[in-house]
């Protein structure tokens, strides 16, 4: 049986120059964790494809099309395909979410 933990992947390039790391990959889906320092932000951008944020840590400030929601952990938000989203954190404390893309857009 396969493991995997945060510590064990290593941080991904990504434009935001955010902690992302990619802890699941298939042609199906990709799972991701990103973890927001204080004051951090995911930029504003769009996905092909449909994802999910699911809140583990914090209180960041989810932005899709335009609404704005500050989720607690265990929230779970979703976010059709070619919506512009972004996630900020706002607070003094690090935020931690995944995101589920599926299918996954570099298949």
């Amino acid at each position: 049986m396969q493991t995997i933990t945060p510590e064990q992947t290593p941080v991904a390039d990504n434009p935001h120059g955010v902690d992302v790391r990619h802890l699941h990959t298939n042609p199906h889906v990709v799972v991701t964790q990103i973890t927001l320092e204080p004051g951090e932000v995911v930029k504003p951008h769009k996905t092909p494809v449909d994802a999910f944020f699911y809140v583990l840590e914090g209180t960041p400030v989810v932005e899709i099309e335009g609404e704005t929601v500050t989720a607690a952990p265990d929230t779970l938000i979703p976010s059709a395909p070619r919506h512009l989203h972004s996630i900020r954190n706002e607070s003094a404390a690090r935020v931690r979410f995944l995101v589920v893309k599926t299918p996954n857009p570099k298949g």
